[in-house]
């Protein structure tokens, strides 16, 4: 097996694959190969930004998600793990010869995504709120953060594989936009080929009137039916976009997410963007669900040249697209304009991480950030999906309220402060985030790792 190592030059920066020597075979085991530091670093910069805005979100509106369209803190985040999925590709398969064996490799890592989305995101758990488990397979959720990524993971991961050989051809890195447009031909083919898919469907699918029933069983409208009126084409508005219909028709109404973000829009509330009771006139479609990870959605120097240039080209066509009122930014419908802006930031983001930690060796600063990364899954799992806090919450006394998070959060953070804002950002900082960056650093330390 290949090894990945870090060839440092001054001219330039590769990462290079080194076949193994005989002193290589001698080595320890944990001596394999060597990690890309920056992308650990960029991965666990994307899982702390899911916690902050998860768990802040609610007193912090303006980095949760935006309610339709525009772009918030936490509207990155998806994107950027999608980035990283697409980083990490090339590496993995590159150290497996086999094409047989890669995709192998690349199935049961994608029933494994899908498992512990479904389990996770699905509606089983109901962690960290409700000390229950079980979902009803009629309501169950199909498409989730895990899914969107399984599903991404599997289609660019089988691109790679078959067409591995047509770039062994020509191994030294693109040094001009026209040998990088050849060396990745079917890359290029294969995304153009979902963009131009997603455009056809989302405007020219015709949206009809359409029916749901609440299922919010704390809504004083629970059990009622609804009827949108749409009948149009190519809308991007919350009721009759053709992205949810699509959704409605594949996954059905029952198994769609049921707090969109939309219910905190200025039609349906009036404390946008904060949550709050709905508006005596707000429309029927405040109460539907609605999927936002669901079917149609879009999904040194020669290296950071290629990663920057590309990076400011997207950043600036998303927002030229979105401020001249062409396609607006929309994370629940990906949206072309989102995709861009979401996709040239993380360009840029990670370059100026690879630049400070893989060229100038800044790496000890970013360490809670690497042990995160590298322990991602039990991160995602533990806070992000809140099992460990609802394992916490499962221990309380006479009432489920006292327990030792909400002590905590009380008494040691807004009780200190006075103030639940910023108690809670607090909170998050540092006894979420930065407790669980210790743990993996400490799981780091001992060789222990939760992979897929």
């Amino acid at each position: 097996m290949a090894e990945i190592k870090e060839e440092r030059r001054s001219e330039d920066h590769r990462l290079t694959i080194a076949e193994k020597s005989s002193a290589d075979h001698q080595q320890p085991p944990t001596d394999r190969r060597k990690r890309v530091a920056s992308l650990d670093v960029f991965r666990g910069l994307t899982v702390a930004l899911m916690i902050l805005v998860d768990d802040a979100g609610g007193e912090w509106p303006r980095i949760g998600h935006a309610p339709w369209n525009g772009c918030n803190l936490a509207d990155f985040v998806m994107p950027f793990f999608l980035f990283i999925v697409g980083m990490a590709i090339p590496l993995a398969f590159k150290r497996i010869e086999r094409w047989d064996k890669a995709v192998r490799k690349v199935i049961l890592r994608t029933l494994k995504l899908l498992f512990w989305g479904l389990l996770l995101q699905g509606g089983y758990s109901h962690a960290p709120d409700k000390l229950s488990y079980g979902v009803d397979m009629k309501r169950i959720r199909w498409c989730g953060i895990l899914q969107r990524i399984a599903l991404a993971y599997l289609i660019v991961a089988l691109v790679e594989i078959f067409t591995k050989d047509s770039q062994a051809k020509d191994p030294h890195p693109p040094d001009n936009l026209l040998r990088m447009l050849r060396l990745y031909f079917w890359h290029w083919l294969v995304g153009a080929s979902v963009v131009v898919v997603y455009f056809a469907v989302v405007y020219g699918t015709y949206v009809p009137d359409w029916k749901f029933t609440v299922r919010n069983t704390d809504s004083a409208d629970y059990g009622k039916d609804f009827t949108v009126a749409c009948g149009v084409r190519g809308k991007l508005n919350p009721p009759c976009n053709a992205v949810g219909h699509v959704d409605r028709i594949i996954l059905g109404i029952s198994h769609m997410y049921q707090r969109p973000a939309w219910r905190r829009s200025k039609a349906c509330t009036p404390n946008s963007p904060f949550e709050g009771p709905f508006r005596d006139d707000a429309p029927s479609w405040c109460l539907a669900p609605f999927e936002p990870e669901g079917i149609i959605r879009f999904d040194h120097s020669n290296r950071l040249k290629h990663w920057v240039a590309m990076g400011v080209s997207l950043l600036i066509l998303g927002l030229i697209l979105h401020f001249t009122d062409a396609i607006p930014l929309n994370k629940q419908m990906y949206t072309f304009s989102y995709v861009c802006v979401t996709s040239g930031a993380a360009a840029l983001v990670f370059s100026a991480i690879y630049i400070l930690v893989d060229i100038w060796g800044l790496k000890y600063i970013f360490l809670p950030l690497q042990w995160i990364g590298m322990n991602a899954m039990l991160v995602y799992v533990m806070a992000a999906a809140g099992i460990f806090a609802g394992f916490i919450n499962g221990w309380y006394y006479e009432d489920p309220r006292n327990n030792l998070v909400y002590w905590i959060k009380k008494h040691i953070f807004i009780g200190v402060w006075h103030s639940r804002r910023v108690g809670i950002l607090l909170y998050v900082i540092f006894a979420e985030i930065l407790f669980w960056a210790i743990v993996a650093g400490a799981f780091h330390r001992f060789g222990l790792y939760w992979k897929l």
